[in-house]
């Protein structure tokens, strides 16, 4: 009987202390993007770096793939994520209130850090003969889903071409689905703001119908640059892209992939993953080819809304801010 009492008595505290582990674990996710992309994988690996360190930080990190960046800001301020993928140009418009939040500015958002930089990438059939901007009307173009990035920069793009939404057949499908719509001639191109090289887009290149990307003019790169100041001249390496029908690289216009969260997510957490990932560039540079180029100043570029205090505690004891 006592022996009895004696073992009921050690699981019931086994259970507590395991009951109390699990209490002091906070649990935290990031927001990030369609699988095929860069937004994902390298959530993947800030999560796995964090993790690596569960038991000394208490603290756990999950990643999720959601709709990109509108979606992302979204569930930021809805609570629903800790961290999210956010483009430079969604992150500008969702703090100053514009765009998408048009009259709302989203004042909790808060900027961690810059990733990789992320063209604007129009795909084409080759057959339909689209060799600038404005061949693309009268055609059927994927612009994105509703709350992605691509929507909102192909959308700025027809603005400053003087093209009408009437004037282009629209879709809003997935990237992850578009390379096979462009093959099967269910749409004669589609954009992409996307790292390279990419998944969807050696789907695409790699099938039987010829693609071909679609060069933004000089002009109207500089006149989306005067305008918007998040976005920059950008080009998109074709040697990366084996068989694709351009022979050099095609001149666009880019945004940069940032780390955004909420002013309510604790200065801690944010600390913790803001030091995790500026101490192990290396092994992120080493993720995927639109990472190589990373370092701690051009991680700090990009970044719009005020910086959350965990971020900037870290950045000064390093001595990248004053």
């Amino acid at each position: 009987m006592r022996k009895t009492a004696i073992l009921v008595l050690a699981l019931a505290l086994c259970a507590f202390g395991i009951n109390d582990a699990l209490a002091a674990t906070r649990f935290v996710t990031m927001g990030t993007g369609g699988v095929t992309g860069v937004y994902y994988p390298t959530g993947g690996a800030i999560s796995k770096l964090v993790n690596a360190k569960r038991k000394e930080y208490n603290l756990r990190m999950t990643v999720e793939s959601t709709g990109g960046s509108v979606f992302n800001v979204n569930a930021l301020m809805n609570g629903d994520l800790e961290m999210g993928v956010v483009q430079s140009d969604l992150q500008y418009q969702a703090y100053k209130g514009l765009g998408e939040w048009a009259g709302t500015p989203q004042t909790k958002l808060r900027a961690m850090f810059a990733i990789h930089p992320e063209a604007v990438t129009i795909l084409s059939a080759a057959d339909k003969k689209i060799n600038s901007v404005a061949d693309l009307k009268g055609k059927v173009v994927n612009i994105g889903a509703p709350g992605t990035g691509q929507r909102v920069n192909a959308l700025d793009l027809f603005a400053a071409a003087g093209i009408d939404e009437k004037d282009v057949t629209i879709e809003g499908i997935k990237p992850a689905e578009a390379a096979g719509m462009l093959q099967d001639g269910r749409i004669d191109a589609y954009f992409y703001t996307v790292g390279h090289p990419n998944g969807s887009i050696k789907e695409a290149v790699a099938g039987a119908r010829k693609v071909a990307f679609v060069p933004v003019d000089a002009k109207l790169v500089a006149k989306l640059v005067a305008e918007q100041p998040y976005y920059a001249p950008a080009d998109i390496p074709v040697a990366q892209y084996p068989g694709v029908t351009n022979t050099a690289d095609v001149p666009t216009f880019g945004v940069k992939a940032t780390i955004c969260t909420s002013s309510d997510v604790p200065d801690d957490v944010i600390y913790t993953v803001t030091k995790e990932v500026f101490e192990n560039i290396e092994e992120l540079r080493k993720l995927h080819p639109a990472l190589a180029v990373l370092t701690r100043e051009n991680m700090m570029q990009g970044l719009s809304a005020p910086l959350h205090p965990g971020a900037i505690k870290y950045f000064k004891e390093v001595g990248l801010i004053k």
